[in-house]
């Protein structure tokens, strides 16, 4: 019996906690949404900063929910250049870090759950980081692929953006 009114008494302390911390809770909150247009800028800067450093790429370019709102290849790209990108992007935007450091991690072995989810943990995939927020991702297939596409942001968000999300 004793034990009963302690799991009782723990219920009813749990519920209170529940309530009054929901009530302070927002139900809703706003969001920043990455563009087309912006994408599409992306894009077009990275392929300029491309063709300044003599690289052939392809870019994949999500959205905060990891929905492809923009791709490019430029001309002589290797046939599997999009996929890896898009790989890439989606794992930027799942760790919301710079795919390098994820990399890291992994071949570290401070965190395998990358290569057992899925994810391409490989260099060359920045997040889009706005006001601390994520509001995409960038994966570019190429050795300089981070490089590309933080040249993209800066482009794009003036410096605004940043990489750092966690």
């Amino acid at each position: 019996m004793r034990t009963r009114a302690c799991v009782l008494s723990l219920f009813v302390l749990v519920t209170v906690s529940l309530a009054v911390n929901a009530s302070a809770m927002q139900a809703t909150r706003d969001i920043k949404i990455l563009s087309s247009t912006g994408a599409r800028a992306m894009a077009d800067a990275c392929t300029a900063w491309a063709v300044q450093n003599k690289v052939v790429v392809a870019m994949a370019i999500l959205d905060w929910g990891g929905n492809l709102i923009e791709s490019h290849a430029m001309d002589g790209v290797a046939p599997n250049g999009i996929d890896t990108a898009l790989l890439k992007a989606k794992s930027a935007l799942r760790w919301r870090r710079p795919t390098s450091e994820t990399n890291k991690i992994v071949r570290s072995g401070e965190n395998l759950a990358p290569t057992f989810m899925n994810d391409f943990p490989q260099p060359g995939a920045l997040p889009i980081v706005v006001n601390g927020q994520v509001v995409g991702a960038m994966g570019v297939s190429s050795g300089d692929g981070e490089k590309c596409a933080q040249a993209a942001i800066d482009a794009v968000f003036k410096k605004q953006a940043t990489i750092t999300a966690r």
